[in-house]
């Protein structure tokens, strides 16, 4: 079950998009020519097939602009859609629904790009146990919707930021000397409900890391010969976690090297986004 996304999380996102497309004088377009009294029914549809996420995002962006609007949602997010299925059902005053289409459009449609992609990679790893994670490479102040899309797409989230885990990664261990040292320090100085995870470039950093004892190993760009003695090596006595340039192409044969976690930064950087349009039809006023 995917968690429910709080209006805290994104009203105040919406809300800026919503500033910055209606500017200093509001929608000139729609006001000059729609009446206040005109009202409408409109449904926001998916060009193509993809995975649903961010419904709640698209439908605050016209009901931030007028409350009196009735949303539905006939496509749950993490629900699959055809071409030519509606996302989101509308139906009250015009101007409200003219004046929030482009930010909900542009919103739902980057979410649902994330999640389509997402699920194209759980799909690719599926019977391998392995699960696709997302990673800290998000568009800025959009990070927790797209780790949500993630979610929607079947995905796992990697951590939101640098004070909820621990990783410690090349430039750390050029500056500190080692993964011993690295490790001891980081548990010295964290709490214990946070993972220590070290990054590996080398099998012998993979024993080090595990001498060590560490939580998890970011087996960081190696070959699939490479990754599989990585994961002999490690025995599940921590995650192994394979990252590092992994496409649709690769990532079943990664996935098959028996890692418990693929990264996949493509997912939040690099997901093309659902094509979406929104219908009107004329319903009085």
């Amino acid at each position: 079950m995917i968690p429910t996304l709080q209006p805290l999380l994104y009203e105040e996102i919406v809300r800026g998009a919503l500033r910055e497309d209606l500017g200093r004088a509001g929608d000139l377009t729609t006001d000059a020519l729609i009446g206040p009294a005109t009202a409408c029914r409109a449904r926001l549809v998916a060009r193509r097939p993809g995975r649903v996420a961010g419904g709640a995002v698209a439908a605050s962006a016209f009901t931030l602009l007028d409350p009196r609007l009735a949303v539905r949602h006939p496509a749950a997010d993490g629900s699959e859609v055809e071409a030519g299925a509606a996302v989101l059902e509308l139906e009250g005053p015009a101007r409200g629904i003219l004046s929030g289409e482009r930010v909900a459009l542009n919103l739902l449609g980057l979410l649902c790009g994330i999640a389509t992609l997402t699920a194209a990679f759980v799909r690719a790893a599926a019977g391998s146990g392995a699960r696709i994670v997302c990673t800290r490479k998000t568009t800025p102040l959009l990070r927790g919707l797209e780790k949500y899309a993630v979610r929607c797409g079947g995905g796992a989230n990697h951590r939101f930021g640098l004070d909820d885990g621990v990783l410690i990664k090349d430039n750390h261990l050029a500056l500190v000397g080692g993964v011993a040292p690295a490790v001891r320090r980081a548990r010295a100085a964290v709490g214990h409900m946070l993972t220590i995870e070290v990054e590996a470039d080398t099998l012998a950093q993979v024993e080090e890391a595990l001498a060590a004892g560490v939580d998890a190993v970011l087996l960081d760009n190696m070959d699939l010969a490479t990754l599989r003695e990585a994961v002999r090596l490690i025995d599940r006595r921590c995650l192994a976690e394979a990252s590092g340039g992994i496409d649709l192409g690769t990532a079943a044969a990664v996935a098959a090297t028996g890692v418990d976690l693929l990264s996949v930064g493509a997912l939040t950087h690099s997901a093309p986004w659902l094509d979406l349009s929104l219908e009107v039809e004329k319903g009085g006023g």
